[in-house]
């Protein structure tokens, strides 16, 4: 079978950085607001509490297993293993988004993969499946975010890997190579690069108006006038927040 991969272009740093701070419920509201309803990639969770995670998406395709197209082995010709290629681009903060087309019967990655992907940087996957060696790959320094585990090989049973940094829909959602993936306890989400400026402009403004709310209404304040932020509180926030700008 041919090899299907290609590189792909990475959004600024601080971009990524900015938008590691807002968290996944945030970018989700944002984009919403922005025109995107749901950039939720449903089917994989946290499996990793506590880890959040954003960077560039590098994307893994599966297909169906056709055995005149893929026939090799774990170990017989390993460079035929596709799912290896895709962890060959990473750099330092990326997320493996992939495509598994949600089987519960086939580990896409394990233990040695995983490790690999951390040694090189890596940050986090997003699988709509599973992997295999959980004990283990648990212990890594990666975020988690699965439909499941299986003690089963990536090809042991009804998919294949296919492609490599090609748009996916994984777990529904399309993500396309270099989106940038946000992803927590709340689950992921997937950031289009041409609205990440704008969502993490919007962002920040959000949450400074919401710890202003937050510390009203831990006081006892009213919710209807605190959450959402009412005309009538809009001088009381003015005011608290140039004073925060003044510390």
């Amino acid at each position: 079978m041919t090899i299907q991969t290609q590189d792909i272009r990475r959004p600024p740093r601080a971009l990524v950085e900015g938008l590691a701070e807002i968290g996944a419920a945030t970018a989700s509201g944002e984009l919403y607001r922005l025109g995107i309803s749901d950039a939720q990639i449903r089917g994989p969770r946290p499996w990793t509490p506590g880890k959040a995670v954003a960077g560039p998406a590098l994307t893994l395709q599966f297909m169906p297993k056709r055995e005149d197209l893929y026939g090799a082995d774990e170990y017989n010709d390993p460079e035929q293993q596709l799912h290896r290629h895709v962890l060959y681009h990473t750099q330092p903060g990326d997320v493996v988004v992939v495509d598994a087309r949600g089987e519960m019967s086939s580990g896409v990655f394990g233990e040695m993969m995983l490790t690999y992907f951390q040694g090189r940087g890596g940050a986090g996957v997003v699988i709509d499946g599973c992997i295999r060696d959980f004990p283990k790959a648990s212990e890594l320094e990666l975020g988690l975010w699965l439909r499941g585990v299986t003690p089963n090989f990536h090809t042991q049973t009804n998919i294949f890997p296919f492609a490599v940094n090609v748009p996916v829909a994984c777990g529904g959602t399309m993500v396309m190579p270099g989106d940038i993936v946000i992803a927590d306890d709340d689950g992921a989400v997937v950031v289009p690069v041409g609205l990440a400026e704008e969502l993490l402009a919007n962002a920040g403004e959000h949450a400074e108006w919401e710890e202003f709310s937050r510390m009203r209404l831990a006081e006892g304040g009213d919710l209807r006038k605190y959450y959402p932020l009412r005309e009538d509180a809009q001088a009381e926030y003015e005011a608290w927040r140039a004073k925060q700008q003044q510390q």
